[in-house]
């Protein structure tokens, strides 16, 4: 499937957009080969986007912001520590990413936080560990990122980091973190979208970057490649809701930047319900095609399915997990 550059933009791009262009438009599977060409160019494309596109500045609280539009959603804490970012988006956006953190003040970058492995997500940690910037993550992400991944779901293969861009600081389940008179909690969720990711909480602030286990009102990709699962996904969307108050502003990775306990309790149970569909359509022995036929996402595809990760492809990630 080929979506205009202009609707990929709108809520900037994403490791999904690979995975949308394995399913063609008439809702047929490409061969391997097709599959290949097809995510190469939409790399190719996420990189001259990226080149380009602007970098939205959302403040918070606390010293908080998010900048959108460099992959996934940013988070940013000032402060006189050194800023900490939560994610580092695409190496291209990083003239427009140094102008929008410069518009944060002058303090230098101190801290990186990788939320999980992802392309949208770590390739620019090159550039902001020459700023200056430890990087942490959890081991999870630190291993794929030392090491070629390869993603089945569309024969293509993301090479490992430089030296410079892999972590140094990580850990297994939880770590807390103290700078700029903040602290900043962070927890594996264990496998989710994929099997690196981890929650962001920023704790006097009251705010929660959860990545890419919430993407707010578009259907989320899930990296079965490297151990996602969408009954990992449920869990740790309970995992977030239960950390979050009705006061908590909540970061999610892709979708509009800037959310709340009610939305993200929405999308929980947008998963919830389609996992059940699926589920029960796959109990009965029906192939993958006559499942997507069935249209087991349909009650949700007017608000959740107009984004790259189309209402076919969405069901076809859940039937692989159930």
């Amino acid at each position: 499937m080929k979506q205009p550059q202009s609707r990929l933009t709108r809520r900037a791009f994403c490791l999904c957009c690979v995975a949308s262009a394995t399913f063609a438009a008439g809702g047929g599977w490409m061969t391997p080969r097709e599959a290949y060409a097809e995510a190469k160019n939409i790399v190719d494309m996420i990189r001259a986007d990226a080149a380009t596109a602007t970098i939205k500045i959302h403040r918070l609280r606390g010293g908080v912001s998010v900048l959108e539009g460099s992959g996934g959603n940013v988070g940013v804490l000032t402060g006189p520590d050194g800023k900490v970012m939560i994610d580092a988006g695409i190496t291209a956006s990083k003239p427009r990413m140094l102008e929008a953190l410069a518009s944060l003040g002058s303090e230098p970058i101190r801290h990186l936080i990788n939320t999980h492995w992802h392309f949208d997500h770590a390739d620019g940690n090159e550039w902001v560990h020459g700023e200056g910037a430890a990087i942490t993550a959890h081991e999870n992400t630190k291993k794929h990122l030392l090491s070629m991944q390869r993603v089945e779901d569309w024969d293509f293969d993301f090479p490992a980091l430089a030296p410079g861009a892999i972590p140094t600081e990580t850990f297994a389940e939880r770590k807390k973190i103290t700078v700029n008179r903040s602290t900043i909690e962070l927890e594996h969720y264990g496998p989710a979208h994929t099997d690196s990711d981890i929650s962001v909480h920023f704790v006097e602030a009251d705010i929660l970057h959860v990545a890419d286990t919430f993407w707010n009102g578009i259907y989320p990709f899930i990296d079965y490649s490297t151990g996602g699962s969408i009954d990992g996904m449920i869990l740790a969307a309970n995992a977030n809701l239960a950390k979050a108050s009705e006061k908590t502003i909540v970061i999610p990775g892709h979708g509009s930047p800037v959310s709340n306990r009610a939305e993200l309790k929405e999308y929980r149970d947008m998963l919830v319900a389609i996992r059940d569909n699926v589920a029960r359509l796959k109990k009965q022995e029906r192939t993958l095609e006559a499942v997507v036929a069935a249209k087991p996402t349909e009650a949700f595809d007017g608000k959740w399915g107009q984004f790259v990760i189309t209402p076919a492809l969405f069901t076809k990630l859940v039937y692989e997990g159930v």
